[in-house]
């Protein structure tokens, strides 16, 4: 009855259906068990791995992306929440690819080429999508880094997907940087990075449009490890249940936290701000 509230009146469905409203309302306050919430909680860690990695792992290696960030779970439960959530990997059988996909339209040439190491700031920047479950809706964070100082320099959320997700993300980059021609800008090779407004940006910056090659995430593995961090040190933990609340802490995590006071191990341990003002 709850999954339908929005088309029915409740009077009408407990009257079909013979339940009594004061009932049905208390059933709707009581509180969830045990076994309820940590089944909810497990089913957003496998949809945030599911999407986390493009629907390209099915239940064993979510299993085993789980398990390595310390969440306890078996292959066969990572399988039965997929299964109630009709998900399937991309290699699976019932994975469809055509050799038209429109992600064959307006991609550029990995320029990048994994080569993550720069000798001073604004050289290399690269970009991403995240996806992060907050209560029973998807928030979409983009971010921008500079590969010199792994310094998230641009990000923004929303609860869309759109061009102006990603666009708003490296303004704000643009905005903190001075940069000269040339500047990489690496991405995927998502619909919004194709997009001709979002290239013609970079473009009117100097900047040099950079993708990875098709169905190989290793070709951005920067910030496909910053993200992993993000979850284990802030998503996973916190466990939102309102947008305002998944903002702010991602506002605290990114800007103070992350860019301020997390000591990096591939910037020698000290932070993004003090690796850049060291070497400035």
């Amino acid at each position: 009855m709850n999954e339908f509230k929005q088309r029915y009146t409740i009077v009408m469905m407990c009257r079909s259906l013979r339940v009594s409203r004061s009932g049905f309302y208390r059933w709707l306050s009581k509180p969830e068990s045990r076994w309820q919430l940590k089944r909810r909680l497990m089913k957003t860690k496998v949809l945030d791995v599911y999407e986390s990695f493009k629907a390209r792992y099915g239940a064993p290696r979510i299993a085993k992306e789980l398990t390595a960030l310390g969440i306890s779970c078996s292959k066969n439960h990572v399988a039965n929440i997929m299964h109630s959530e009709g998900l399937r990997a991309r290699n699976g059988k019932a994975f469809k690819y055509s050799r038209h996909s429109p992600a064959m339209v307006n991609v550029a040439k990995n320029i990048l080429k994994r080569e993550f190491a720069v000798d001073k700031p604004n050289q290399k920047w690269v970009t991403d999508i995240t996806y992060i479950w907050v209560k029973d809706k998807w928030l979409y964070l983009a971010t921008v880094m500079d590969l010199y100082s792994r310094c998230i320099i641009g990000w923004s959320v929303d609860l869309t997907m759109t061009e102006q997700l990603i666009s708003d993300a490296l303004m704000m980059a643009f905005e903190r940087r001075d940069v000269a021609p040339g500047l990489i800008i690496h991405s995927d090779r998502g619909v919004q990075y194709r997009a001709i407004k979002y290239q013609d940006l970079i473009r009117s910056k100097g900047g040099v449009v950079s993708m990875s090659r098709r169905g190989n995430c290793w070709d951005n593995a920067v910030m496909e490890s910053f993200y992993s961090r993000l979850k284990v040190e802030l998503i996973y933990a916190e466990q939102y249940r309102s947008i305002d609340e998944a903002r702010s802490g991602i506002f605290e995590y990114i800007e103070v936290f992350y860019n301020r006071l997390r000591r990096h191990s591939a910037l020698g341990y000290v932070s993004p701000a003090e690796y850049e003002r060291i070497g400035a």
